[in-house]
């Protein structure tokens, strides 16, 4: 395979602004636009997202079946970005529109909404992933390419996050509304949608794609248990993924909590999702962190500073809760912990995807990336069920003074649950997943000879006729 030129490259991570844009506006705000401005219940919202996420999770495998049986000449994943980000758009904004609903026909909307959303985004989600392993085929070069993507996904984490608040209260002043961010939540949402669409243009238009073999063989639904089953590095970078996931989002999904009611300093919000930053950093200096270490090495130094940086939190909260000292060293080296795992999970399915096709002699690229994205949405729906129904638990109220057992309660959702996930990720990732060192290679080396021998055969026989 040739190596990439710098445009497609870019190119192709430049699509993650537009999507990750989408993904971060509901995965950091949709639930306080709920619960805050449409004046829902927590432990309901916790429970749509957790019943929902579940449900569209599990048409992840499905829609990576569809994806690699798809054979034209726009190749295989362009079709599918290209329809899902449209219908996805129309819904996403949708989804941030109440109509003058009343409270009962909300719950009803929402949850019909929020379904839409989440299978509609994997009709486009699936496809981007699954072309990156496809890109190129060489272990260095997979871990230059794979942090442009994350790269530009955590610009637009860092944009939304850190931004996000002002541009809802800009959009919500500047179109009249009434000050209760609804006006705000729709424009913004528009404004996104567009953004989304524009930036995966230039994703479909200026990355190369062949076109796929219509007489390929098509991979059937009862195969996928046995593709997925049986590969046992699969079922471990399961286990990293979910659990790391876990960490992460139950700290995104409470943050916002946190330094409202906890610290009582809602502006330490946007400097904690400022220093996402700190998270683009790493996934640049990832290639040469791994070069220089190992990735065994990476990922231990990523768990480890999720966890400094959570414990930093914590002391800050309580040594001086509405100074931002504190929240920048402790956010920095969570968000740079969090990079380094990014790059690593990143690298890691293209690894899995090559050791099944050695193993099971099918290469399965969306059906083994929709396992990463459900496992992403499993990890949304059990955080979203936990900070929802935890919230109701502790014995939250909004916008009231909580009282002392729900502080305490919120700092315990805040920093010792992901703490322990992110320790049971370095222990899977140590102890169960084998894709790294010399075992690697053997498996990069295998791979080459196989589909030199097939190229030869092919070539063979087109000689002869």
């Amino acid at each position: 395979m040739e190596k990439l030129s710098a445009k497609a490259k870019y190119s192709f991570g430049v699509g993650a602004i537009g999507k990750d844009a989408v993904v971060n506006l509901v995965g950091i705000y949709l639930m306080f636009y709920i619960t805050d401005v449409l004046g829902l219940s927590p432990a309901f919202v916790g429970t749509l997202f957790f019943i929902a996420r579940i449900w569209y999770a599990t048409n992840d495998p499905v829609m990576g079946m569809i994806v690699d049986n798809t054979h034209s000449r726009f190749g295989k994943f362009r079709p599918w970005i290209v329809i899902g980000t449209l219908v996805n758009s129309v819904i996403f904004v949708l989804l941030f529109t109440n109509f003058g609903l009343s409270t009962t026909e909300l719950y009803v909307y929402i949850s019909i909404a929020y379904l839409l959303y989440g299978m509609t985004y994997t009709i486009m989600d699936i496809p981007y992933w699954s072309w990156l392993p496809s890109l190129t085929n060489d272990p260095r070069e997979r871990e230059e390419v794979s942090v442009i993507p994350r790269f530009f996904a955590s610009l637009a984490g860092m944009l939304i996050g850190t931004f996000g608040l002002y541009m809802i209260d800009f959009f919500d002043r500047s179109f009249g509304g009434s000050g209760d961010r609804q006006t705000g939540f729709t424009v913004s949402a528009v404004v996104i949608a567009i953004i989304f669409i524009g930036t995966i243009a230039v994703t479909v238009f200026n990355v190369p794609e062949k076109p796929t073999n219509r007489n390929a063989p098509r991979i059937k639904f009862k195969q996928i248990g046995n593709l997925l089953a049986k590969n046992d590095q699969l079922i471990a970078f399961i286990g990293i993924l979910l659990s790391f996931n876990l960490a992460m989002q139950i700290v995104n999904g409470v943050t916002i909590y946190y330094f409202k009611y906890v610290t009582g300093a809602e502006h330490l919000f946007s400097i904690f999702n400022f220093m996402i930053t700190a998270e683009m950093l790493s996934l640049l200096l990832f290639p040469r962190l791994v070069k220089a270490l190992n990735r065994t090495k990476v990922f231990t130094l990523a768990c480890s500073l999720v966890g400094i940086g959570l414990v930093t939190i914590l002391a800050g909260g309580y040594i001086a809760p509405q100074s931002p000292v504190f929240i920048i060293m402790g956010s920095f080296l969570l968000k740079f912990g969090s990079g380094l795992s990014l790059g690593i999970t990143t690298v890691s399915i293209a690894d899995v995807i090559d050791y099944g096709e050695l193993k099971f002699g099918i290469r399965s690229e969306s059906i083994i990336v929709s396992t990463q994205t459900f496992l992403m949405k499993a990890a949304q729906a059990v955080s979203g069920l936990l900070t929802g129904v935890g919230l109701s638990l502790v014995g939250y109220v909004p916008d009231a003074v909580q009282t002392p057992g729900t502080v305490m309660g919120l700092r315990i959702l805040m920093i010792a649950i992901p703490l322990l996930f992110a320790v049971l990720s370095l222990f899977i990732y140590l102890k169960a997943y084998k894709l790294k060192g010399s075992y690697l290679s053997q498996i990069v080396s295998n791979l080459k000879e196989k589909n030199a021998s097939i190229e030869n055969s092919e070539d063979n026989i087109q000689n002869i006729h």
